[in-house]
């Protein structure tokens, strides 16, 4: 897939050299040559977009110059805050990238009775798996990280969230939602479900029993897209 535009520290400047990896990407892999018009975002100002034209191309670096730089920041539409209780990091890991193209702004990751203790959540990766999709969706702005100790200090924070369960209630309209609690792996213990009574709880329309993974990209897509 190409890159709708590319992460570089250095962009900004009138002038830009590439080399390494992103030298082979652009010049041997996608055959981008003299007088192509490529895009460019700096992490410490990443809503601004540079473009900048390809000068010179020689057999290990290339020289761009700039055109324009511009604010044009991309993002989705619609704001969803995901409360995700924590399930296998790998398995967090293949769907991060669909959640960033889907717009999730936000994901908690909650300790629930039912997480295993083990899995430990490396978010310096997990910007590095973003970002890899921002480049390709388009995207400008990360998803944001953080973590809870339990599901009542998540619920606490965020009274008014809507839970993803296995309940009557199949959900038709998704348009209020800002903020959803998806379980892991076995659903919530019966001590979370007591705590979670008070608030709105949907199911998806589907006979089939979800993995927690699945249940994310599922309900993200459908409250955003």
């Amino acid at each position: 897939m190409a890159l709708i535009y590319i992460l570089d520290d250095e962009a900004g400047g009138q002038t830009l050299q590439i080399r390494g990896d992103l030298h082979k990407y652009l010049i041997k892999v996608r055959r981008h040559k003299e007088g192509d018009e490529l895009s460019f975002r700096a992490r410490q100002n990443i809503e601004v977009l540079h473009n900048y034209k390809l000068e010179r191309v020689e057999a290990r670096s290339a020289e761009l110059s700039l055109i324009s730089s511009k604010t044009e920041e991309v993002k989705s539409k619609k704001s969803l805050h995901i409360g995700w209780c924590v399930i296998d990091s790998n398995s967090i890991e293949k769907v991060l990238p669909s959640l960033c193209e889907i717009g999730v702004e936000k994901i908690s990751f909650i300790t629930c009775d039912r997480s295993q203790k083990n899995f430990k959540l490396d978010f310096k990766r997990f910007d590095r798996i973003q970002e890899a999709a921002m480049q390709q969706c388009g995207r400008s702005t990360y998803i944001e990280f953080d973590t809870y100790k339990n599901t009542k200090e998540f619920i606490d924070k965020f009274p008014h969230t809507n839970v993803f369960d296995f309940c009557e209630h199949s959900l038709q309209d998704y348009s209020d939602i800002k903020t959803v609690l998806i379980g892991c792996e076995g659903g919530f213990s019966s001590k979370e479900r007591e705590l979670l009574s008070p608030l709105k709880r949907f199911r998806l329309d589907t006979p089939m029993v979800l993995r927690s993974e699945s249940a994310v990209l599922a309900v993200a897509s459908k409250i955003v897209l």
